[in-house]
């Protein structure tokens, strides 16, 4: 007799026992399997239809994506590429092959679709256009006109002259009508920022940096602050592409004009055993478990290679200042053209070299760079107008130019290094009296130098110092270095802190002098600042390629 327990228990549903599918579960499974044969009805019929779309596309060999990106030589009528640059009315009617960016693509209707083709600095217009000689296919005019922004292809095609300029191309007498088009490197998608919206300088301001805009016909303006996160798209702006051949043209008029005057190249450290230079804007770090600087300047080593006898030596390379200042115009990374020579006469020989060298620079930018100059002047219009003098470039004394600003209503002391605001100002009012955007200051206070630095022998308090400045800013800061050891470690002892010559960051470098050096001097230049000014970029970060500051170290 079963127990109370057991009739209590709930009944089991039936065919529980024999493990049978409830009604439910029959019915969903009828659902998916009609789904299924829904999905492989309808992938069968798109299988059917592409393979007669590909049969019936007569152009399919002229078109798609080429493997690892490289041609085939077999199939290829030319080896040789043509730039965009190079493109002339003497093209017309010629074919020719060009590997470009996708910087834009359109479908017009099923038998015409446009690309517009960007090359570093110019951008065409290329056809394609159902029929012709090569027999085009709806399929390639479709499949131009959906490619993606930024990808690179190779594309060949007849030159023609458009019936109207295309007045959104930088070539707008000429237009390509594509013969093929072959995917090189495909472009996403979805791009973190559009090249095109870059193509327009940044707004300027705190905020301005960091926050996207529009200008005055709604178009977006994309902000410093994401062009920098996205700097691999930023530089692909022809503004970009033009700013960084300047600095480049910069390093070379400066290593020629070097090289011919008898100057040898050096390749000085960047790391050293102690913040050598006696401020505290220096980057620690762990070197095998000591600590170890990144050096501020190749100031030392030029100067000790002066005491080897090198006698006028230069360097172009990596300068790191740890000071926490985020304006438009420091880095805590930038690029330092550095030179050192021996004087023979008078200090001012520095000063002289140091004009001749960047008037030999200003030059040469105008004489050589046009079209990069041009490029940049889309953009920037007053790139390039920069004022100089038929002579020599006013060489003004620190107080002498304290005194303008004094008598301009400026509060400015002699006794003081200059602010950055009153280095504008002063600028300003000096393109005023002498009609120059370049100039120098010279004797500045010896409270404003390092140790280093001589002293005016006529004045203590002054130094044989100067800096020279484009439109109000400082570019070049130099002097004549003190080279004897007595006169050298009496400066070091009198700083505050006091300095001790016999350290070991400083001992090196003492005792160099102590071996006996020729009187010398020199001066250091900011490629970036002068790029910057030179150009009138808002913010020094345009002229850095991958610029380094206090919030910014990556990428």
């Amino acid at each position: 007799m079963a127990s109370s327990e057991s009739q209590s228990l709930p009944e089991r549903p039936k065919g529980e026992e024999t493990g049978a599918p409830s009604k439910n579960a029959l019915k969903k499974a009828a659902k998916d399997k009609e789904k299924a044969e829904k999905a492989a009805k309808r992938q069968e019929q798109e299988r059917l239809e592409k393979e007669k779309t590909e049969a019936s596309d007569t152009s399919k060999h002229l078109y798609g994506k080429l493997a690892e990106g490289i041609p085939d030589p077999s199939k290829q009528k030319s080896s040789a590429n043509t730039t965009l640059r190079d493109l002339n009315e003497e093209l017309e009617n010629k074919e020719v092959t060009v590997r470009a960016r996708v910087h834009n693509a359109r479908v017009q209707s099923a038998k015409l679709a446009f690309l517009d083709l960007r090359q570093r600095t110019e951008n065409l217009q290329a056809v394609i256009a159902e029929g012709g000689e090569n027999g085009i296919s709806r399929q390639m005019v479709k499949w131009c006109g959906g490619l993606n922004k930024e990808s690179i292809v190779l594309v060949t095609g007849l030159v023609k002259k458009p019936k109207e300029p295309i007045n959104s191309a930088t070539i707008s007498n000429l237009e390509m009508h594509v013969e093929s088009c072959f995917v090189v490197s495909e472009g996403p998608m979805q791009l973190p920022m559009q090249v095109k919206d870059a193509m327009h300088p940044p707004p300027v301001g705190d905020e301005a940096e960091t926050e996207d805009q529009a200008d005055s016909q709604g178009v977006p303006v994309v902000s410093l602050n994401v062009r920098l996160n996205n700097r691999v798209l930023s530089l692909r702006t022809p503004t970009d592409q033009a700013i960084f051949q300047i600095n480049g043209a910069i390093c070379e008029l400066f290593r020629e004009h070097l090289l011919k005057q008898q100057f040898q190249e050096l390749q000085t450290p960047k790391i050293a055993g102690a913040a050598t230079e006696g401020g505290s804007g220096v980057f620690e770090i762990n070197y095998f478990n000591t600590p170890a600087f990144l050096t501020q300047s190749p100031q030392f080593y030029k100067q000790m290679a002066i005491a080897g006898d090198m006698e006028r030596v230069f360097e172009i390379g990596p300068v790191f200042r740890a000071e926490n200042s985020n304006t438009a115009r420091h880095l805590t990374e930038f690029t330092g053209l550095d030179f050192e020579m021996e004087i023979h006469n008078t200090w001012e020989e520095i000063i002289d070299f140091a004009e001749g060298l960047l008037i030999f620079i200003f030059n040469g930018l105008r004489e050589r760079c046009t079209y990069w100059m041009e490029v940049i002047q889309r953009e920037y219009p007053d790139a390039g107008n920069f004022k100089i003098p038929e002579g020599r470039a006013p060489r003004i004394r620190f107080a002498d130019g304290i005194k303008l600003l004094n008598e301009a209503g400026i509060d400015a002391s002699p006794d003081e290094d200059i602010s950055t605001t009153n280095e504008k100002s002063l600028g300003r009012l000096i393109l005023q009296k002498y009609h120059t955007d370049f100039y120098f200051l010279t004797h500045y206070p010896t409270a404003a130098r390092p140790f280093y630095t001589h002293l005016d022998p006529g004045n203590a308090a002054l130094t044989h110092s100067y800096d020279a400045f484009m439109r109000g800013q400082e570019i070049v800061s130099g002097a004549q270095r003190i080279h004897d050891p007595a006169m050298l470690t009496q400066r070091m002892r009198g700083m505050e802190p006091p300095l001790d010559p016999d350290s070991e960051g400083f001992k090196h470098y003492v005792n160099a002098f102590r071996m006996g050096c020729a009187p010398h001097g020199g001066g250091g230049f900011g490629l970036n600042r002068i790029t910057m000014l030179w150009l009138g970029l808002g913010n020094i970060r345009q002229a850095t390629l991958f610029p380094r500051d206090p919030g910014r170290k990556a990428p």
